[in-house]
């Protein structure tokens, strides 16, 4: 940082309650007002340099002491001290701190070359461009403090050549930067001869105000000379700078003054959210999201948000499960994640994605690598005590089908949600794994289901039919997909055969092994009787080992066959629990 000092004299100022006086053999016969200040001076020290006051004591009538208010001197108290002491020769200090208010106060009490030679004003402007434009912290310093005073700082020129003077820095190529900036990154150290990072001068510029900082990156962005990838970077570091952490701050107040903030930083934000580039590179899928969550905690425009959906929904494929958990700021809601703003960034998605899709592979790998996106979310949203089944659900079907070639993760999902709410009604279960297509299940998901006392009794008949059917099927490449309903009508049984053969067997494709079982009701009770029929000598006795076909009473008349003697236990124990559990609200009843 430069320095200028003028003056010899020490400094003879002091205060006495809310006046400032010069220690002097002469008494003061100058009285000047400043705010709740005031000065007690010497017009023969201040006169002979200052045009204005000249002016205002000519018309005085009072030769002995006059007494004048100067509310209005830009640069305030601290500005008009600044010139008193360099009219009495007081020693001086001046740095980008203090240049532009005495830079506007010399100017307003027109201290000028015109008044005297060597004055005030042209030491200044000799500092100003010599010293100050010369450095780059010394620009942004002075560039600072010019928010304190901008119609002055605007109308002097101070405001533009600090600004001229930044960006043409900024776009100095990095071999030839010379001058010190902060650069903070971790994982950074600079050393001797290293090279000057592409991004330098991202931390420092984040020290401006929003206008200022906005008239910079404009500036540069329209001198087509860095890329947008730095312009973006220089919008992280802002924002970093300024905008709060939604999930390490407490929701804004309605005092005054939170108020009062609460509008500054939705202006930062929209601010931002403007200047973002357009291409998709220039900044990552985590910015923006991170910018929506701030969007929802600080009550930003409906437009900003959407917005920022939009920009994050076109690179939705490259976040990561990290980025898409941010907190959720409802009041009503008692859940901690926003999974309804990834619900719209998804909804986004899926619009431009169907626009855009072509049939081709790399349509399908990028809706591919969406689902299992999502599905790696709600695995984790489905851990909230108090998330709703219905938005869980909500969203692992806006996928569409083709997003998921398995379902093993979206079992994982309900596995992980019944877990963590065990008091789930029967209702919300029945909706909850209405989003799990079986046949997609891989096997050793299957056999877990199979033996997963928190799934319906409906889902593991589902899981124990399919794994029958693939099994029965192996034989075949590949068997064609056939849905529920068309077994359902392919396995009924008439009531005329029921009451003189009992069960007959379902006829299934490709198999060779055939089963049977009877079922009969008995006082409210599922009667298992299975009934071996033998195909081959070979095969009879592993035929033998657990083959049985199901029927819950009530049904439509299903039947399912079951290779393993031990998920026929299992279903026949949870079979009469649900049974019993029914014949006792028949008996209530």
């Amino acid at each position: 940082m430069k320095f200028m000092k003028l003056g010899t004299r020490p400094d003879t100022f002091y205060t006495q309650e809310a006046t400032r006086t010069v220690v002097s053999d002469v008494s003061s016969d100058l009285i000047i007002k400043i705010n709740n200040i005031t000065y007690l001076l010497h017009r023969h020290q201040l006169l002979p340099k200052c045009g204005f006051l000249q002016r205002i004591c000519s018309n005085s009538e009072d030769s002995n002491s006059v007494t004048m208010e100067l509310h209005d001197i830009p640069g305030g108290e601290d500005g008009f001290e600044l010139c008193a002491k360099f009219c009495y020769g007081i020693t001086i200090n001046l740095s980008a701190h203090n240049v532009v208010p005495a830079f506007c106060a010399a100017k307003f009490l027109r201290m000028t070359e015109s008044v005297e030679k060597g004055n005030f004003v042209q030491k200044l402007e000799a500092f100003f461009n010599s010293c100050i434009l010369e450095g780059w912290k010394d620009s942004i310093l002075a560039l600072q403090t010019t928010g304190k005073l901008p119609e002055w700082s605007e109308n002097l020129g101070i405001t533009r050549r600090c600004i001229d003077s930044v960006i043409d820095k900024i776009l100095t190529p990095p071999a030839k930067v010379t001058w010190s900036y902060t650069y903070t990154r971790p994982g950074y150290s600079r050393k001797r001869n290293q090279l000057v990072p592409k991004d330098w001068w991202t931390e420092d510029v984040s020290d401006l105000d929003i206008d200022l900082f906005r008239c910079i990156i404009t500036a540069v962005r329209s001198a087509n000379v860095l890329s947008t990838q730095l312009i973006g970077e220089a919008l992280h570091v802002y924002a970093s700078r300024w905008l709060p952490n939604p999930s390490k701050t407490q929701p804004p107040e309605s005092s005054a003054s939170q108020t009062e903030d609460l509008e500054k930083k939705q202006r930062i934000l929209e601010t931002i959210a403007n200047m973002i580039p357009g291409d998709r590179e220039s900044v990552s899928v985590g910015f923006l999201l991170r910018l929506l969550s701030i969007a929802n905690f600080l009550g930003a425009s409906p437009v900003t948000k959407g917005e920022l959906i939009r920009r994050s929904s076109m690179q939705l494929e490259e976040a990561t499960v990290n980025d898409l958990l941010f907190p959720s700021h409802a009041s009503s809601n008692g859940h901690f994640y926003d999974i309804d703003s990834v619900g719209a960034v998804l909804q986004s998605f899926l619009v431009q994605w169907r626009r855009q899709n072509t049939g081709d592979g790399q349509s399908l790998r990028l809706i591919r690598k969406v689902g299992k996106l999502i599905d790696s979310y709600i695995q984790v949203v489905a851990k909230d005590v108090n998330m709703p089944v219905s938005k869980v659900a909500s969203l692992a079907q806006a996928l569409p089908e083709i997003a998921r070639p398995v379902h093993d993760d979206l079992y994982k999902t309900i596995n992980i949600y019944l877990k963590e709410h065990p008091d789930l009604a029967k209702p919300e279960k029945k909706q909850l794994c209405s989003i799990l297509d079986c046949q997609k299940l891989s096997p050793e998901v299957r056999a877990h289901a199979v033996r997963n006392e928190r799934l319906p009794l409906r889902t593991v008949v589902q899981v124990l039919f399919f794994e029958q059917e693939r099994g029965g099927s192996s034989t075949s490449r590949k068997p064609p997909r056939v849905t529920e309903e068309e077994h359902m009508s392919k396995l009924k049984v008439s009531s005329d055969e029921k009451s003189q053969e009992g069960i007959k067997r379902s006829t299934m494709p490709n198999v060779t092994e055939r089963s049977r079982s009877k079922t009969t009701k008995s006082e409210g009770k599922l009667i298992l009787e299975p009934e071996v029929q033998n195909v081959s000598e070979r095969e009879s006795e592993r035929t033998e080992k657990g083959r049985m076909t199901v029927r819950e009473e009530g049904s439509s008349g299903i039947k399912f066959e079951f290779p393993t003697g031990s998920n026929k236990d299992m279903l026949q124990t949870r079979s009469n629990k649900s049974v019993r559990s029914r014949s006792k609200d028949k008996s209530s009843r």
